[in-house]
């Protein structure tokens, strides 16, 4: 079990972050890893910290997370001896940096600048190019540096996607539980219970929401956070990825591009809290209040592209059972599945 040792919140606080890294007994060459949006917006903060700090870095510029792409950090932190890699930004960059972690076996710090996935604190990467349309297994964070205002001000869109992957925690539970009672698998009932309590952050949320109030967004990211450990303390996706996830993936396969991770796993939630016998309607609910897409219309995927979607999901981890698996859905239960929850 692998959990970050460090974890830092708060608002204006990336001038701080020598300090944190300092904290941590880094001592030179700092690999900084993120895309050119985010060094062209805050390279000058975070490298006036570091110099402060008498922290020596180098900076790699990034534009996906590839497994390519990760293998060449990989080399890059290898060559220079690095003491730490730092991956600052959304999914992309902090993907990257904790794959390429992993491989060079260095510690890694997640410097997130969007709430948009639960990757913030888990031990697991999405990367493109693989021959597996899932997460990796990488290494968790040793640190993890939250500014809550560079956070606030990302897109909308960002936070909506970080609500959908909160929300998907409910049925990812329920399908590990289902697991259990059906083929045994090992259920680790508190990390369950911290992924499915991270859920819930939402249902309270909703009922004052704003973006314009950071006290609300803060929570976001801290649940993220929760979740992403909760997988730490599993040692497996399990409490965070279900058979929305696996719809999610398949959508990944059949109309690439359409929509982000988190808001396909809210609106695949929806679906799957239908067929576990949970309260559906209040989900969707919830998540339109928050801003999230509630229908596959709003990330621009067809009745067509879902229902096949739903159809070759429990063929994306054959190796893992959910409730797609325990049922085999036919064609007109899909059908009749995509209708009532009038996600069209």
């Amino acid at each position: 079990m692998e959990l970050p040792s460090k974890i830092l919140i708060g608002n204006k606080i990336i001038p701080d972050l020598g300090n944190f890294l300092n904290d941590l007994n880094v001592k030179n060459n700092v690999l900084v890893v993120s895309g050119s949006n985010i060094k062209h917006n805050l390279e000058d903060q975070i490298v006036t910290s570091l110099t402060q700090s008498k922290i020596n870095y180098v900076w790699k510029e990034i534009d996906a997370a590839t497994s390519k792409i990760a293998d060449d950090v990989s080399k890059m932190a290898i060559n220079l001896k690095s003491s730490i890699i730092l991956g600052i930004g959304g999914g992309k960059s902090i993907d990257t940096a904790k794959l390429a972690s992993f491989n060079s076996k260095m510690r890694f710090v997640s410097v997130p600048t969007s709430a948009s996935h639960d990757g913030i604190a888990s031990p697991f990467a999405s990367i493109k190019g693989s021959d597996r349309p899932y997460s990796l297994i990488a290494r968790p964070p040793v640190g993890i540096f939250a500014d809550i205002n560079i956070i606030s001000s990302a897109p909308s869109k960002l936070l909506s996607s970080g609500c959908g992957d909160l929300i998907a925690k409910m049925t990812a539970v329920k399908d590990w539980e289902l697991a259990h009672n059906y083929t045994n698998e090992p259920f680790r009932k508190y990390a369950a219970s911290l992924a499915y309590m991270s859920s819930q952050i939402l249902f309270d949320q909703s009922l004052t929401f704003t973006r314009q109030k950071t006290d609300h967004v803060r929570d976001i990211v801290e649940a993220l956070i929760s979740a992403g450990v909760a997988a730490g303390i599993a040692g497996t996706s399990r409490p965070c990825s279900g058979s929305e996830h696996l719809i999610s993936h398949a959508l990944d396969l059949i109309a690439p591009g359409k929509g982000l991770h988190g808001e396909k796993c809210g609106i695949a939630t929806i679906l799957m809290a239908k067929l576990h016998g949970l309260d559906w309607q209040n989900i969707k609910l919830v998540l339109k209040k928050l801003g999230c897409p509630t229908t596959i219309k709003e990330i621009g995927v067809t009745d067509e592209q879902l229902f096949e979607a739903i159809r070759i999901a429990p063929d994306i981890r054959k190796d893992r059972f959910t409730i797609l698996h325990k049922l085999r859905l036919q064609k007109q239960e899909i059908e009749d599945l995509i209708s009532t929850t009038n996600l069209n």
